[in-house]
């Protein structure tokens, strides 16, 4: 490959990527408004419903929020009746966060829509494309969490 055709791909990547990035936040913050959540409400709403129940502590470890900010967090998801707490029964001075299964409808409906259209987009990869796709965002999110994490110290 050329170097000036690499150089143009890895720009239009950089670029594609920053789009991808934009319309990723933009999404979840129209989401969100709709639903009347803050877009960390949301992504902690998603967490729960991609990982299943969560301590306080294993939410703060996912999203990388303080503590009391998990609390708060949790308190204004509570108080929509988006999530609940409830004891675990192994060691019940444990309390874990879990959807509430009686939550106002809503978050499904928003994002139904757009996984029908991704689906219908995979279907053009072929096994091979969709595990090199697969393997390049599991790097670059790995890679966006260390700067994260470089961030926050």
């Amino acid at each position: 490959m050329s170097g000036e055709r690499r150089k143009g791909l890895l720009e239009a990547l950089t670029a594609a990527g920053r789009e991808s990035s934009t319309a990723a936040v933009m999404h979840h913050s129209a989401m969100g408004e709709r639903l009347g959540l803050g877009m960390t409400e949301e992504k902690a709403l998603d967490l729960l419903r991609r990982l299943g129940p969560l301590t306080a502590g294993e939410l703060a470890q996912h999203t990388r929020l303080a503590p009391a900010t998990i609390s708060g967090l949790i308190d204004r998801l509570e108080s929509r009746w988006l999530v609940r707490r409830v004891r675990d029964t192994k060691d019940r001075r444990r309390v874990i966060v879990e959807i509430n299964p009686e939550q106002p409808a809503g978050f499904g409906e928003l994002l139904q829509p757009f996984a029908a259209t991704m689906a219908h987009l995979y279907e053009r990869y072929t096994d091979d494309e969709l595990a090199l796709i697969l393997d390049y965002l599991h790097r670059s999110t790995a890679l966006r969490r260390e700067a994260t994490e470089a961030l926050i110290g």
